[in-house]
């Protein structure tokens, strides 16, 4: 049990990563055909521009971290075990956001919902219960993007 009374979720971030600078630029095309049921033949012809996943993913590198999720009490927003999360420091977290939160010292990732002026932390997997901002809360950043292999 935790200070709110609930068992812990296990949905906790297993990893945290830096997003440092001096990582190379890997430019990939991207094609300008959208793709329904195939794939044509990859020619030069359907690239549309090139794309830097650095670029596209890490919009602030100073306060940008990656970090790595275990559990499944964000499957409802598409966030499983094993994805890595793309999380920025510097925005402000607001309502409806996913975050990542300290709670009585664990990290945790959740949606945060302002009910009546009041923080709530909201899994989104209906077996597990909603966390009320207390002492021990305090949001450490915003995801941004989610990575999960398929």
């Amino acid at each position: 049990m935790n200070a709110y009374g609930i068992n812990p979720d296990p949905s906790e971030i297993t990893e945290i990563t830096p997003a440092v600078d001096g990582v190379e630029s890997i430019p990939l095309p991207l094609y300008g055909y959208n793709v329904s049921a195939g794939f044509p033949s990859p020619a030069d012809d359907f690239i549309e521009e090139y794309l830097d996943l650095n670029q596209l993913l890490v919009k602030h590198r100073e306060a940008t971290f990656f970090v790595r999720v275990s559990g499944c009490s964000m499957t409802g927003a598409g966030i499983y075990s094993g994805d890595i999360l793309i999380v920025d420091r510097s925005l402000d977290p607001a309502h409806g956001k996913i975050v990542i939160a300290v709670v009585s010292g664990e990290l945790t990732v959740k949606r945060l919902v302002m009910r009546n002026g009041r923080a709530i932390l909201r899994s989104e997997n209906p077996n597990y219960p909603d966390i009320p901002a207390g002492d021990e809360l305090r949001v450490w950043g915003v995801v941004t993007s989610v990575i999960h292999k398929v």
